[in-house]
């Protein structure tokens, strides 16, 4: 049989399956409007059945109990809606491409045709009409070469022939591309799919899942997967096919609420959005860096990763180096520990506990309560004894102040409605002692603000304790005075509220080891994008707030923009030795498939390793550097972003910093199709983007122009990261604008690609 015949015999079945597709979301529509329907029905009736006579003790009861029974059928109806929408969800993401794989299998001598999507679909028979993705017999499209192939099920591990591994590409229903391979992907697909402009979101690339991050996708047993992966190598897609995948994996034991995703920016956040959605999953809690601290040190602003590095670009002197490189370690998050365990006769630093003013508990009578725990009990034991010794007084407190003067004045000048409310919300029988039980409920409700400041530990200072201990450390980095002006420094901005990148996480650790809080034990995987990005003391907090949480790292040394001006170790070293106690596993992506092979082959050469990029055999043109003088630089940028934009929808002019972005803006300011981007931006508009290359991180635009690669601004090899990672966003054309002289970093390719403008 011709290609031609086989390609006829499978466009009648993908029309065939369209058309059970579009069948079933009728089905599954009309099934919604009448789970609606029985929503709104039984909500009604819970408002009906809720307005009872709440006077007496028996109708309080009856009206309880017929609340409770209302709630659990709302419930049920609203969680019937939710199923039928995630599966029509699932339906409407097959429609058009219902799937892209298909294998052909002996086992026990039974031949079996199997294809693959991004969800299973059966008859109205039972019959798979496709598998999903995830599911284990999927594995053999992925890893499998013709011929015997061994893939596990949860019975153990199951061989079959594989006679057959065919792709498709089928879009709006019809089959664009379609091929018999013994590998993975073959070219046609990734060059047909990696071709079109890029879309205002990432595609689903499920059907070009290479062997590498099928590997990656699948891996269930390290504690961390730490993936090195060149720019443009599939990381992102890799981490989002990932968590689709572990969500199937344990779909009777974990949901997207059990899943963080660390994510570079707000921007990429977006970006990424609706992938999931797109694999049939709903996405899991994203948050980047800045917001994880923040949330957890609320009432003081902490220095984002971005300001730290505009403030670097400025002014990055040798001795804030090494400070900064020791206070980032594992190591001085193990020092802080050791030196408060080793004084248990310090007490820690407390705060009054304020009420309506006025100090409720002082620091002085909370330090005497934690000095007059035994010392033999660890720290954490001791504060936890503290603070129930204070919860019991705040409750001694509230049974003596019942019969105050001013409480009862209160419940007197209470009206009949918050009276009963009382009565209601804390079930009060009528009893001879009933308005003093009111008084203590109504006392609880007002010394509230106490409770919690006590529950949350606000009466444990972690700045002050900070501060005490940085200056019991013995170290030799710097000198004694500079040491000290430094932890001065930091007391100065704790007064005004703010707080350095590298302080906060080392206070979080400490505040988190003495209260034993911030503790979430329902996470179960964290992704990091990035990861390059981040410190060992960051990894090491976020473990500790995460200890039952398996951890995906994905980074590229190469794109190490925001700390590569100081930091000089090796990441995946780094990453090994922190967590040299946990199953830590390491894959290598060198393929590169976002650029073309000209743009690749340019930003490989940067770097000292950069023969180990391999290039996607997606041809292009060759990126061009245009050199300008002074007076018409400003004005040559403009033209060639608008030139470009001519041709591309999603034109990015990519600057070091903010103020050469802003800079740069001035000289569009006119212009309605030119977009400023900052860090608070969420989505990417079409037209010509400014930002600076930090925002970029994570992602890629159809052109690129690269803002004054110039001797000035890119120097030396400090600069190499930031040059690297710039030409590396582009996917079809870069253009680097240079003011009068050219970097070095371009020296070797100066004078095959400069234009003549």
């Amino acid at each position: 049989m011709t290609i031609n015949q086989s390609k006829a015999e499978e466009q009648q079945r993908v029309d065939s399956v369209a058309k059970k597709i579009d069948k079933k979301i009728d089905r599954v529509d009309q099934s919604i409007a009448q789970a609606h329907q029985e929503t709104n029905r039984i909500e009604r009736n819970y408002g009906e059945n809720t307005k009872v006579n709440t006077t007496e003790v028996d109708d309080q009861m009856e009206t309880n109990a017929s609340v409770q029974q209302q709630k659990q059928l709302v419930y049920l109806a609203v969680e019937n809606e939710n199923i039928l929408n995630s599966n029509k969800l699932k339906l409407e993401n097959l429609q058009g491409s219902p799937y892209f794989g298909r294998i052909d299998i002996v086992e026990d001598g039974q031949k079996d045709t199997l294809y693959i999507g991004t969800s299973t679909l059966q008859d109205d028979d039972g019959e798979f009409l496709i598998y999903d993705w995830r599911a284990p017999i999927s594995g053999i499209y992925y890893n499998g070469v013709l011929g015997k192939v061994h893939y596990k099920t949860p019975n153990g591990t199951a061989e079959v022939d594989l006679q057959k591994k065919r792709q498709f590409q089928i879009i709006n229903n019809k089959i664009k591309n379609m091929f018999d391979t013994n590998e993975t992907v073959g070219d046609e697909i990734l060059q047909s799919v990696l071709g079109e402009y890029s879309d205002e979101y990432m595609k689903n690339i499920v059907a070009t899942i290479q062997h590498e991050q099928n590997t990656i996708i699948r891996d269930t047993r390290s504690d961390i997967l730490l993936v090195q992966g060149v720019a443009g190598s599939g990381k992102t897609s890799a981490i989002l096919q990932r968590v689709a995948y572990l969500l199937y994996h344990s779909r009777s034991t974990m949901t997207a609420d059990n899943i963080v995703l660390f994510s570079p920016n707000k921007l990429f956040s977006n970006y990424i959005s609706e992938v999931l959605p797109s694999l049939g999953e709903r996405n899991m809690r994203q948050v980047t860096l800045n917001e994880f601290i923040s949330l957890r040190l609320t009432g003081v602003q902490v220095e984002t990763l971005f300001e730290r590095y505009e403030k670097d670009e400025r002014n990055l002197p040798e001795t804030t180096i090494k400070i900064r490189l020791y206070k980032e370690s594992g190591a001085f998050l193990d020092k802080l520990e050791q030196l408060e365990n080793d004084n248990p006769n310090h007490t820690l630093d407390f705060e009054d506990v304020i009420f309506e003013g006025k100090p409720f508990f002082t620091k002085e009578e909370i330090s005497d309560i934690y000095d007059h725990v035994n010392h033999a009990y660890h720290i954490p034991d001791r504060f936890l004894r503290t603070k129930n010794a204070l919860i019991k007084r705040l409750q001694k407190r509230i049974h003596e102040d019942r019969n105050e003067d001013w409480v009862q004045d209160e419940i007197d000048n209470l009206s009949d409605e918050d009276f009963q409310q009382i009565i209601t919300d804390h079930n009060i029988e009528e009893s001879t002692n009933q308005r003093e039980i009111i008084a203590e409920e109504f006392l609880r409700d007002r010394y509230a603000p106490i409770y919690n400041a006590l529950i949350n530990n606000y009466f444990f200072n972690p700045y002050k304790e900070y501060l005490y201990l940085l200056n019991q450390m013995d170290q030799t980095l710097v000198s004694d005075s500079v040491w000290q002006t430094m932890i001065e420094s930091i007391d100065d901005q704790i007064e005004t509220h703010k707080l350095n990148l590298s302080d906060s996480v080392a206070i979080l650790y400490l505040r988190d080891l003495v209260t034993e809080s911030g503790i979430n034990h329902a996470i179960q995987h964290i992704f990091i994008d990035e990861v390059q990005d981040y410190t060992m003391a960051q990894l090491k907090y976020i473990a500790h707030s995460f200890p039952n949480a398996k951890m995906t790292l994905l980074g590229d040394r190469a794109q190490d923009v925001l700390t590569s001006s100081y930091r000089r170790n090796d990441l995946v070293t780094e990453v090994n030795e922190l967590f040299k106690n946990k199953k830590t596993t390491t894959i290598t992506l060198n393929q590169s498939y976002r650029s073309t092979a000209e743009i690749t082959n340019f930003a490989k050469k940067l770097l000292p390793n950069g023969e180990d990029v391999k290039a996607f055999s997606r041809q292009g043109e060759d990126p061009v550097i245009k050199i300008f003088d002074d007076d018409d630089y400003y004005e040559g940028l403009k033209e060639t972003a608008k030139k470009l934009n001519q041709k591309y929808e999603t034109v990015a002019i990519l600057t070091r910093n903010e103020s050469q972005a802003e800079q740069v803006y001035t000289h569009f300011s006119d212009e309605s199709i030119v977009t400023l981007v900052d860090a608070d931006f969420r989505s990417i508009p079409k037209g010509i983007l400014i930002l600076p290359i930090y925002l970029a991180k994570g992602l890629e635009f159809d052109a690129v122009v690269a803002h004054d690669v110039s001797k000035e601004n890119y120097p030396d090899e400090r600069s190499i990261d930031v040059l690297y990672t710039i030409c590396t966003r582009a996917m079809h054309d870069l253009i680097l604008c240079v003011d009068k002289d050219i970097s070095p970093l371009l020296a070797d390719e100066s004078s095959r690609l400069i234009s003549e403008k």
